[in-house]
């Protein structure tokens, strides 16, 4: 495709990621951040794609910022933040499409550490939009030789594959600051998944994606990356450190702890069982130690498995 304008929100690790990668592509970036001094209106001002790469904490205000602004009828606003609010339990998707609601939006989600991206390494992704075109029209902005971009239209569920897993990455960190091996690591990773696919498609989300880059890819890339922050935290933890020392080392947003608190509420308010998630909520809280953690899930009732929930 021609050279298009592509604004970058955030200039954190993987806003800076997102911005190279458009730039290989051939296209022209501007990066905005609030540290910056350049105005919001004149960072998206002739753009054709707005990334949103703000974290959770960044979206909602930051979705009333574009929304006192004009915007023309055919931008294309594009979420790659993995969360959930806080107040309102919504995705970032659903927070930009209630506040612009005559944009299109897309997510862009899948196994991306940020660093590797940097770095030239391989990596592939997923654009969902409701509107194959728009989704199509983002991928190829974003795909090169180095970075392969596939699509759907099912919004949701990619979008809660990537947040859904920085919980289970947590855990996975648990599970390997504790030493526990490879038997119990694959063991919780193959009832992470149908954990996570019993809450999206409680929440309306499409079985299948979970399957896919933006659900078990993603899942395998957080919990099995040192590179990952929400895996740092789960192994910080399992060495005995306290949470606020763990986050003080981090650079970067740890996603998981948010989306562990939201997740419980949405759990409890929709009746869905979260056994690996409510542990992590548990652990972070100060509730429990890691060893505690484990326990609770080992000594769980005995019953048939069902790998698909």
């Amino acid at each position: 495709m021609s050279a298009i304008t592509v604004t970058i929100l955030g200039a954190g690790a993987w806003g800076l990621a997102l911005a190279e990668l458009a730039r290989r592509a051939g296209h022209s970036v501007r990066l905005w951040s609030r540290r910056l001094e350049e105005p919001l209106a004149t960072a998206i001002a002739g753009t054709e794609i707005i990334v949103s790469a703000v974290s959770m904490a960044g979206v909602t205000p930051m979705a009333d910022r574009l929304q006192a602004l004009s915007l023309p009828s055919n931008l294309i606003l594009v979420s790659a933040t993995k969360g959930l609010d806080p107040v309102t339990t919504r995705t970032p998707s659903q927070v930009w499409q209630a506040a612009l609601p005559h944009q299109a939006i897309a997510v862009l989600s899948g196994p991306n550490l940020s660093q590797e991206i940097q770095q030239g390494l391989p990596a592939a992704t997923v654009v969902a939009s409701r509107d194959l075109a728009t989704a199509t029209q983002v991928q190829q902005v974003f795909a090169s030789p180095r970075f392969r971009v596939y699509t759907n239209t099912d919004i949701l569920g990619t979008e809660l594959g990537g947040t859904l897993k920085n919980v289970m990455a947590i855990a996975a960190g648990v599970c390997d600051g504790l030493c526990l091996g490879t038997n119990a690591k694959s063991a919780l990773l193959t009832r992470a998944l149908p954990e996570m696919i019993r809450i999206g498609t409680r929440l309306g989300a499409k079985a299948d994606t979970f399957f896919g880059l933006s659900g078990l890819g993603d899942l395998l890339a957080t919990c099995n990356s040192p590179l990952s922050r929400n895996y740092q935290v789960g192994y910080g933890l399992a060495q005995g450190r306290r949470l606020n020392d763990v986050l003080a080392s981090l650079k970067g947003t740890a996603e998981g702890i948010n989306t562990a608190r939201v997740l419980v509420a949405i759990a409890d308010r929709e009746q869905i069982p979260i056994p690996v998630a409510r542990e992590v909520y548990r652990l972070l809280q100060g509730e429990i130690t890691p060893q505690a953690a484990l326990a609770a899930l080992m000594e769980r009732d005995l019953k048939p498995e069902d790998p698909r929930f």
